[in-house]
């Protein structure tokens, strides 16, 4: 297998996209962690498009580029997590570990924490010609 988790912690961006009001796909490039069972979390204000629409509906897609002609796209289903003590505190550990300046923004009256738990995921790589991977999580 040429895709690992330790490959995709070392990602630090990458593109989340949510579904809009009226179904339209909504993207963003935002500040990310990954945990050792492939759970994605980030951050965001409770007054974003994205925000709204993981509420509305909790399905996210994400790409991961590079480097060179490496990719991943991966798509899950998003919760919210608790922004201070609780079940949560080790996923936003994870994230403070690669954004150590994200506690700072605890004070933010509208800030909200998002773990993306991945259902699918395809990996490519084209510096090795034509390498595509599925993998799958229940």
């Amino acid at each position: 297998m040429s895709f690992s988790n330790r490959s995709l912690c070392s990602h630090r961006l990458a593109v989340v996209s949510s579904i809009g009001p009226r179904g339209e796909p909504q993207g963003a490039l935002l500040g990310i962690a990954v945990s050792l069972l492939y759970e994605i979390i980030f951050d965001t204000v409770s007054d974003s498009r994205k925000h709204a629409n993981l509420l509305r509906d909790p399905r996210a897609s994400l790409v991961f580029v590079g480097p060179t002609e490496k990719t991943l796209q991966l798509e899950g289903v998003e919760r919210m997590l608790a922004v201070s003590g609780g079940p949560d505190a080790e996923l936003r550990s994870v994230y403070y570990e690669v954004w150590p300046d994200g506690s700072d923004r605890l004070s933010w009256s509208k800030l909200s924490y998002w773990c993306v738990t991945p259902k699918w995921a395809r990996y490519s790589d084209f510096d090795r010609g034509s390498l595509i991977q599925d993998f799958h999580w229940p």
